[in-house]
């Protein structure tokens, strides 16, 4: 599997680079509005875990409210993409996450995972290691996909199951591209994260209205709008050491 993602995410590095800040509605107008919520407006001073960097948009947040950043991901090209979006402000490197990680106990305030844990079958490991280089304190905030919206879309018959699932994405630079990932039930959710944290809040996102009238986002949202208002398609955890 870990292959498997390195070889998608590679040859998706350029699109997430340059297009999907501005295409893609599911992240601009959806995920990425529900997670900088939880985030607070400055972040002076605060280390911060960006795991599953992807190209550094993340990263970039946390470096404008002021935080001190390591930004990691699995893919070689998606550290490259990082790298060049913030330059030597954050410290940027290759990191599987399902390891034990190359940091101090108690090495950051904050860890920010967004879409990236439903690419790990066992979450047990990655969070034992969440919760040792956590401060006290410190939050855990991350967004997967939605075990609702993985049944519904693949007409999956046991929503209790854990299984590996496989689609295709077509994207402008990669054309398309073989990816899979782990569905899993929210119960196995909810308990792999109180088994390490205390649970602060669960949010299953709906799109921002203050992006509704918003030009940019006009075609997106005239397909996407009423749908996730009525079915969701991540669901994000914040979760406390």
């Amino acid at each position: 599997m870990k292959e498997k993602v390195i070889k998608a995410y590679d040859k998706l590095a350029g699109d997430y680079e340059r297009h999907v800040d501005s295409q893609s509605g599911h992240n601009a107008y959806y995920e990425r509005p529900a997670m900088i919520h939880l985030l607070p407006a400055n972040m002076e001073q605060m280390t911060v875990l960006d795991a599953g960097c992807a190209a550094g948009w993340y990263t970039e947040q946390f470096l404008k409210r002021g935080a001190r950043v390591t930004a990691v991901d699995l893919s070689p090209a998606m550290v490259e993409a990082c790298t060049r979006r913030v330059g030597n402000g954050a410290t940027v490197f290759a990191c599987d996450i399902t390891e034990d990680l190359p940091f101090e106990d108690e090495a950051f305030d904050l860890i920010v995972s967004s879409l990236t844990l439903h690419y790990i079958e066992d979450w047990a490991p990655t969070f034992r290691e969440f919760q040792r280089v956590l401060k006290p304190g410190g939050s855990l905030i991350y967004s997967v996909h939605h075990p609702f919206m993985d049944v519904k879309h693949f007409d999956r018959q046991d929503y209790f199951a854990r299984e590996l699932l496989t689609e295709v994405w077509n994207k402008p630079e990669s054309g398309p591209v073989e990816v899979s990932f782990y569905r899993r039930p929210i119960q196995e959710i909810i308990n792999v994260t109180s088994s390490r944290f205390r649970i602060d809040q669960l949010i299953e996102p709906q799109p921002s209205l203050a992006d509704k009238d918003n030009p940019e986002a006009k075609e997106w949202m005239a397909k996407w709008y009423e749908r996730l208002m009525t079915n969701p398609h991540f669901l994000i955890v914040k979760a406390l050491k």
